[in-house]
């Protein structure tokens, strides 16, 4: 092969070579973007110590279920573990207290006014007592009200919670019959009452009665007695009530 033809071939050859792999180059896909994980926002923070009173009857002295397991001790546990902070509780609350006992038990024991957190779940023994609900129209805003003067006259610092639902429970079952749907008919005309009263007063309200209203499908909600809710359940409650907690006690 002459010099002059190699050379020509060589040239031809190049072109194609570099042609297909530009071909290559612009077929191939182009690599994924890098992932990036945005920075987790740190939690807005509270005070070094936390002064939180648990109003209440049986369902927040936790009847049937160990100390640690009612949920005013799950919520202090669950503050102290989040925020570093220094919780310290204090319950006013017996089973089978209606409104009435509860606003003679607070009168009675006059506690301090510099709570941080104040929580109130109360009405059930109204109902379960048959008690009229004038009583607790009259006395469920008392107990409100009282709330917040314990709560260094600060609404934002009180949660109230919602009564749960003891007609889906075992006892309830055997206790009404076919009496139930009665029993969470006027369960829902309480907590109406309630939310609707805190709504219009801009207090926080936390329902957590269709966590109870689960007691007969899933038996584990549902204490030894067969009436009182769990620790399981008890600890559904403080996942629901905390970003309401945690709005309270922020600054």
């Amino acid at each position: 092969m002459k010099p002059h033809f190699k050379q020509i071939v060589t040239v031809i050859l190049s072109v194609f070579l570099l042609s297909c792999s530009s071909d290559e180059t612009a077929d191939a896909p182009p690599p994924p973007p890098p992932i990036v994980t945005p920075p987790t926002k740190p939690e807005p923070p509270i005070a070094s110590t936390v002064k939180y009173l648990a109003l209440g009857d049986s369902y927040t002295i936790g009847q049937s279920v160990c100390e640690t397991c009612r949920f005013p001790e799950q919520l202090k546990t669950s503050l102290n573990a989040m925020y570093s902070s220094s919780v310290s509780l204090k319950i006013i609350a017996t089973t089978g207290w209606t409104t009435s006992n509860l606003i003679s038990a607070i009168n009675s024991q006059n506690p301090e006014s510099n709570y941080d957190l104040v929580t109130l779940l109360i009405g059930v023994n109204n109902q379960y007592q048959h008690r009229s609900f004038s009583v607790y129209e009259k006395e469920f805003p008392e107990l409100v009200n009282k709330a917040i003067m314990l709560a260094k006259g600060d609404k934002k610092n009180v949660v109230v919670i919602s009564i749960p639902d003891y007609a889906y429970t075992p006892y309830g079952q055997a206790l009404a019959g076919d009496q139930s749907n009665k029993i969470s008919a006027e369960i829902t005309q309480y907590n109406n009452f309630a939310e609707n009263y805190c709504n219009t007063n801009q207090i926080a309200f936390v329902s957590i009665t269709e966590i109870t209203r689960e007691g007969l499908n899933n038996p584990s909600l549902v204490a030894s007695d067969g009436l009182h809710p769990s620790q399981s359940a008890y600890r559904m409650f403080v996942d629901k009530m905390m970003p309401k907690v945690k709005m309270a006690l922020q600054d």
